[in-house]
């Protein structure tokens, strides 16, 4: 029998149906019938050098689709920027920025997937690993996400905290008379001080709880509290290299961000998918 296309009123009503189905699936997927994490191994630097070294090789292959999945990221970044001069927010310029690392799992969830789908012999471009964030998948993802996103609301309101009690509250007058105050200053040190110790502490959490748990929901239907669980005990397992991992990602970002932020387009997709074979060397494969 030939399929017509109907009237609006059944398109309407397949297409919710269809929008229902996702949505049931994203929900169902958040949990899991895995109660427990799975055993973790123990990593020493060689991992980290091959996860490195892999994720390079990873990004060579895939440069001209992993440069259109990133590209948004500098330029959030540079919005970001403008929004802090254009608003007379100045002092938040440097939160903003080192806060905005704390959203780079997201940004590497296809990044993730293309190194996935690579290690299986597959060819795979931007729009397959997009595809490929179905809803089983996309869900727990995006609820992470939004916790990550809390996170970095959070470390904006300390940072705020911290200068309005330091060298604010008012704004000040000047871009140089503002890096006076920061670096001449005791009120600037102070700044500065509670700032770094502040903000350490907000991305070794971040650490702990995304490093191998946004690769996971992708490998696997472990859902949200075991993939947690998962990098939290991969963290607890390896402190010295997770410590070092978090040092190599702070300072490539931090060289990412100049100039503008642009730095990023190269920096972020090596770091996603060294995590992603990082995460490889550290969880054992499901059987």
């Amino acid at each position: 029998m030939t399929k017509t296309i109907g009237n609006p009123l059944t398109w309407l009503a397949g297409t919710t149906a269809s929008a229902s189905r996702s949505a049931s699936d994203a929900a169902d997927a958040l949990g899991s019938e895995i109660t427990t994490p799975p055993e973790v191994r123990q990593l020493d630097m060689d991992d980290v050098r091959t996860a490195l070294r892999k994720g390079l090789a990873d990004f060579t292959a895939f440069r001209s689709d992993v440069f259109f999945l990133i590209a948004i990221y500098p330029v959030i970044g540079i919005t970001l920027a403008l929004l802090a001069f254009n608003s007379a927010r100045l002092p938040m310029l440097f939160p903003l920025a080192a806060g905005f690392t704390l959203l780079g799992p997201v940004a590497a969830a296809g990044l993730y997937e293309m190194s996935r789908q690579r290690e299986t012999g597959q060819d795979p471009n931007w729009a397959e690993a997009l595809h490929a964030l179905r809803a089983h998948v996309l869900g727990p993802v995006l609820v992470l996400a939004l916790y990550l996103m809390g996170i970095f609301a959070i470390w904006m309101f300390a940072a705020t905290y911290i200068y309005n009690i330091t060298l604010g509250p008012l704004p000040p007058l000047s871009v140089t008379g503002f890096l006076s105050d920061v670096l001449t200053t005791t009120a600037g040190w102070q700044m500065i001080l509670l700032g770094m110790g502040t903000g350490f502490v907000f991305a070794a959490l971040v650490l702990v709880i995304s490093l191998v748990s946004f690769p996971m929901l992708i490998d696997r239907r472990a859902g949200i509290p075991v993939a947690v669980m998962t990098s939290v005990a991969v963290a607890r397992r390896n402190p010295r290299i997770v410590a070092t991992w978090g040092l190599i990602v702070a300072v490539s970002m931090t060289i990412g961000m100049l100039p503008a932020f642009l730095g990023l387009v190269i920096v972020l997709p090596v770091l996603g998918h060294a995590t992603w074979h990082l995460y490889r060397a550290a969880v054992p494969k499901e059987r």
